[in-house]
């Protein structure tokens, strides 16, 4: 039982090992910090609302390892942010460009949030019509003579 618990603390240990990102060696400290700042650009496809900084699945390793290496043969930001959008689509991007496959995720909230505001005041409207209450001929003639009775 105790050799069990070890054994599967020291696979968690590597796990963790695994995904982090400081495991990769850079010529400089601005490397690092170009990757990083790549890292928390780019979404995990596995976690999807996880930036590759900040995620332990598998596919993030992979795509850290990807970064990595594209930046040691020289790529520039761009050219590696591309690569990727090539490769997963503007999925991987936290801040995908404003295009026409994009545009119900840009504006799509804002939309709802009109049609939900129109949606509230038609009922509002209706609400108040079939609060109103609607008289009669003879109820209009009874009013009338309530009223004229009330000037006198």
């Amino acid at each position: 039982m105790i050799r069990m618990l070890l054994l599967v603390i020291a696979l968690m240990g590597t796990q963790a090992f695994a995904a982090d990102p400081a495991i990769f060696e850079f010529d400089d400290p601005t490397q690092a910090a170009r990757f990083q700042q790549l890292a928390e650009e780019l979404r995990c496809l596995v976690c999807q609302n996880q930036s590759l900084a900040d995620s332990h699945a598998d596919l993030a390793g992979d795509l850290r390892r990807e970064i990595h290496q594209k930046m040691q043969q020289g790529a520039t930001n761009e050219e590696i942010v591309d690569f990727l959008v090539q490769r997963y689509g503007d999925f991987v991007l936290y801040r995908p460009p404003v295009r026409p496959t994009t545009y119900l995720l840009w504006f799509g909230p804002a939309l709802l949030l009109v049609l939900g505001f129109g949606v509230f005041i038609v009922s509002m409207r209706r609400r108040n019509q079939s609060l109103t209450p609607t008289l009669s001929e003879a109820e209009h003639r009874r009013m009338a003579k309530l009223l004229e009775e009330e000037d006198l």
